[in-house]
């Protein structure tokens, strides 16, 4: 059994293992007819601005950053193949220390066997063989594993683990004889792909005596990385974390990070978390936790000190514009997101009713009819879907809430290698809403939010304004994995519009686009107060109502 899930993050190229080492020594238009309206943004940036400030990140080995620069980079100069392999490196560094921050992680090294170790990653194989939307190509997820373990071999976190003696000459002549290992077999299938891994982590361990499981976890990581940009293993913790999001529950403290210049910028503060009751806001920088400065830490390390047992307190310094540093101590609890975070009358004297969901989850569709009855007792005439920021979710959670607003028709149709991947959803008539929508996008409204806004377009159910989503078209299985704890997130269908368009590089084009003028990279929170996009979204309703006869 598998779960169906849809989430925003980053094709790979299968290159020779030189590539990994020259990777870890370069560390030394919208349609005529649409409207437009100008507001800020990240846009503007030029390519070389790009690769200077994803450099200057790389130099001081601030991953996290360095992988969203260059994400970044990329959905302005999409296919740029400089852009592309910054992006490879980055993220195979940034996978590399993620992993070793992660305590489950670490734990599951110590505690497997050599044999074990190896079963886990005959069985990941065999997910990918039975599930993945693609057919593998088994001699390239070994290539890919022999360049994680090259990436792996220049990280600090890495060698301190498992080579804290090692010298630059050592790991030079293992990478050698690793490569010559490698380039003496062609990997035809999984079980030769076992074979391999497993003579490669013996090499290892009686060249250098590093410890065959660190071996095999690299290879395995690169193998699952490299299919694309969302598959991935879970390490134990984040499989956890994983179900979480899916059930809308977890202990924390309730906001959304995003690693900036040293520090952690708030996203998104949930509703009614001990966040919001703490007094933090989006937009607000933590500098130091526990009396830690975080621009001495890695973004994954730094993250998970806010991480706790519940009834534990976090002691966080933020920085607010235009304020003095301010020191808060925040309760970790078990935290509700909720599926509807916000739900009002905009505008009563037009029956303007708005609605925010930050992702789709299991109680988004109960939430939402919930919602819609409490607005049409206010007054609702018509409605603003607020989906900017939306990552995601649960494929069927975005299913059954566009059925609330879809009476027929193909609602998304998903495609993968095997049959059973292949389903088309279509609205029923039964509790459908017929007011007036209309549906906010930006480029962050990504998989399930983006299956939501395109069938309310295709449809012609509704106005979708702002900018075009990320164009995110993949649908993605959640395993448990019977060895370690651990899982697995493997792409395993492909997903497509009423009108049979793919997702995937495109997005779905809002009716009414906000065209955005420069701001500077890196910078992504509103400024308190501006919302040109909610402006023209309600000015779009209210449009909608005055065309709509009376009662």
């Amino acid at each position: 059994m598998h779960l169906p899930v849809m989430n925003a993050t980053w094709s790979w190229r299968s290159v020779s293992i030189r590539v990994a080492l020259a990777c870890v020594a370069a560390l030394a238009a919208v349609p005529a007819t649409a409207q437009q309206l100008a507001l800020p943004s990240r846009g503007g940036a030029s390519l070389s601005e790009f690769l200077d400030r994803g450099q200057a990140l790389e130099t001081e080995r601030r991953w996290s950053e360095a992988v969203a620069t260059y994400e970044d980079a990329l959905r302005q100069f999409p296919g740029d193949p400089a852009v592309k392999q910054r992006f490879d490196c980055a993220r195979q560094h940034f996978d590399v220390a993620r992993r070793y921050a992660d305590r489950s992680f670490r734990a599951a090294l110590e505690r497997l066997s050599p044999s074990a170790t190896l079963d886990l990653y005959a069985e990941v194989l065999l997910k990918i063989h039975a599930h993945y939307v693609d057919t593998p190509r088994w001699n390239e997820l070994v290539e890919a594993g022999a360049r994680s373990f090259a990436v792996a071999l220049s990280e600090p976190v890495f060698l301190e683990a498992n080579l804290p003696s090692a010298s630059p000459e050592d790991l030079n002549a293992l990478l050698a004889d690793l490569e010559r290992l490698l380039a003496a077999r062609f990997v035809q299938n999984r079980f030769e792909a076992r074979e391999a891994v497993q003579a490669a982590a013996a090499l290892a361990q009686r060249r250098a005596g590093v410890g065959e499981n660190a071996v095999v976890m690299e290879f395995l990581s690169g193998a699952v990385n490299t299919l694309d940009p969302h598959s991935t293993y879970l390490t134990p913790d984040q499989l956890t974390e994983v179900y979480s999001q899916i059930e809308g529950n977890f202990v924390g403290l309730g906001v959304e990070l995003k690693a900036q210049d040293g520090a952690l910028l708030i996203l998104r503060v949930i509703p009614r978390s001990p966040a919001s009751r703490g007094g933090l806001r989006e937009g607000d920088r933590i500098v130091a936790i526990d009396g830690r400065e975080t621009r001495d830490l890695s973004a994954d390390r730094a993250a998970n000190l806010l991480q706790g047992e519940p009834g534990s307190v976090a002691d966080i310094t933020i920085e607010r514009p235009g304020a003095s540093p301010q020191r808060l101590l925040i309760r970790r609890e078990r935290v509700e997101v909720p599926g509807v975070d916000q739900a009002a009358i905009r505008d009563r004297s037009r029956g303007i009713a708005y609605l925010k969901l930050g992702c789709f989850q299991k109680s988004t569709c109960r939430d939402v009819e919930d919602a819609l009855w409490k607005l049409h007792r206010e007054g609702m005439r018509s409605l603003v879907i607020d989906l900017r920021g939306n990552p995601g979710g649960l494929l069927v959670a975005a299913v059954e809430v566009a059925d609330l607003f879809l009476d027929r028709g193909v609602i998304v149709s998903t495609h993968g290698r095997n049959a059973y991947e292949d389903f088309t959803y279509t609205a029923r008539e039964p509790g459908t809403w017929g007011v007036p929508l209309v549906v906010l996008i930006d480029q962050d409204s990504a998989s399930a939010a983006e299956i939501f806004a395109g069938a309310i377009r295709d449809q012609q159910r509704g106005t979708i304004v702002g900018r075009r989503s990320f164009g995110k078209g993949s649908v993605q299985g959640i395993f448990p994995l019977g060895v370690g704890g651990a899982g697995l997130r493997l792409t395993t269908a492909k997903f497509f519009s009423p009108s049979g368009k793919p997702y995937s590089g495109l997005g779905v084009e809002p009716h009414v686009v906000v065209r955005q003028t420069a701001r500077p990279i890196g910078e992504s929170v509103r400024v308190p107060g501006e919302d040109p996009m909610l402006a023209a979204a309600l000015q779009v309703a209210s449009q909608l109502v005055a065309q709509r006869p009376g009662p």
